[in-house]
């Protein structure tokens, strides 16, 4: 059985980014966004459209269009050889009136518009519409389209995604539930990040035996307008909008270690330990993940011992030492 993700509470006062600190699992912050003006305003949709399509730039940003018997699934084909979508180029004001034209409508196309940057396609926007205790360097990204569903997948970066117009609803599975999602290839993904192939709404489908275990293992929450939900790095969060129109905005993030490094993208390194370990025999498997236990993934410090300015990669490093060590990596692969 599913139960609620955890909510903000915290009376007399608001949320805070050392709220976040050393937090690992999700949170709902109920009325984080409830004084952005186009939250405040409640509007009606063709309303909605008329004010946020006024700050768009006519910058082209990616929308994917499914055929109405895909039910809004970003997904694969029937033959597994493509993606279930077209992919087009569209500002955000034509892209927010056709999903105004075919709210009128039942049976429609299911459309996405996806991951766009703010500032380049609707810089006017965030005059008022911010989120203070974030860094300034912190991109907002906006997601609008009517009843779309992201199937389950994860970031690696911290992510806080604030309801703007609309309701959605987030089911959220903890990063030990990978086994039970059914995930897709890394490699070939309908929108970059690898995706459960499972559907949610069907868990008696046979081909996914597994997918009730992680039911009874979700973290569930429904967002309306100005709400918003803290997704930890590597949770798998699964997203559908519910209205005919909705829109998200969303920032993600990686918090800089105290030396002032900060870490890149993990995935490269994912695929390429599925290239160096996969294969190899069953010993020099155990063998290699007793390294990464005690070198990567282990609580104790495995450089103790070594005098501080001798721990090298193991210690606090510098850009200098960063840089060396890019290089050195690439001689490897």
């Amino acid at each position: 059985m599913a139960s609620a993700i955890e909510e903000f509470a915290a009376p007399g006062r608001g949320f805070a980014r050392e709220d976040l600190i050393g937090r690992e699992r999700p949170l709902v912050i109920r009325g984080l966004a409830r004084d952005w003006p186009l939250v405040r305003a409640r509007l009606a949709d063709a309303e909605f459209v008329a004010r946020l399509a006024a700050f768009d730039s006519g910058t082209p940003v990616d929308a994917l269009v499914m055929p109405p018997d895909e039910d809004g699934v970003i997904g694969y084909n029937a033959n597994f050889d493509g993606f279930n979508y077209e992919r087009h180029r569209v500002s955000i004001g034509k892209g927010l009136q056709r999903l105004l034209d075919l709210a009128r409508h039942e049976r429609v196309p299911g459309i996405a518009m996806q991951s766009a940057v703010i500032a380049k396609c609707l810089p006017g926007f965030l005059a008022e519409h911010t989120l203070p205790f974030l860094d300034a360097g912190v991109e907002p990204r906006i997601w609008i389209g009517n009843r779309v569903t992201t199937p389950a997948h994860f970031d690696e970066y911290h992510n806080i995604a604030c309801v703007l117009h609309g309701r959605r609803r987030f089911t959220l599975f903890a990063p030990e539930q990978v086994g039970n999602l059914y995930i897709g290839p890394l490699e070939f993904a309908p929108t970059g990040a690898a995706i459960g192939m499972a559907r949610l709404d069907r868990p008696d489908d046979p081909r996914w035996p597994r997918l009730k275990a992680a039911l009874a293992a979700a973290q569930v929450a429904e967002l309306d307008a100005g709400d918003a939900i803290y997704i930890p790095p590597m949770w798998w969060h699964h997203v559908e909008s519910l209205e005919k129109l909705n829109a998200l905005v969303n920032y993600w993030w990686k918090f800089v270690r105290s030396d002032g490094y900060a870490p890149p993208t993990a995935l490269g390194c994912l695929m390429h330990d599925i290239l160096a370990f996969k294969s190899l025999p069953p010993a020099e498997k155990r063998a290699w993940r007793t390294l990464l236990d005690h070198y990567v993934f282990g609580a104790d410090d495995p450089a103790e011992h070594i005098p501080r300015e001798r721990r090298g990669m193991l210690g606090a490093l510098t850009p200098e030492q960063v840089a060396r060590l890019r290089e050195t990596i690439r001689r490897y692969v």
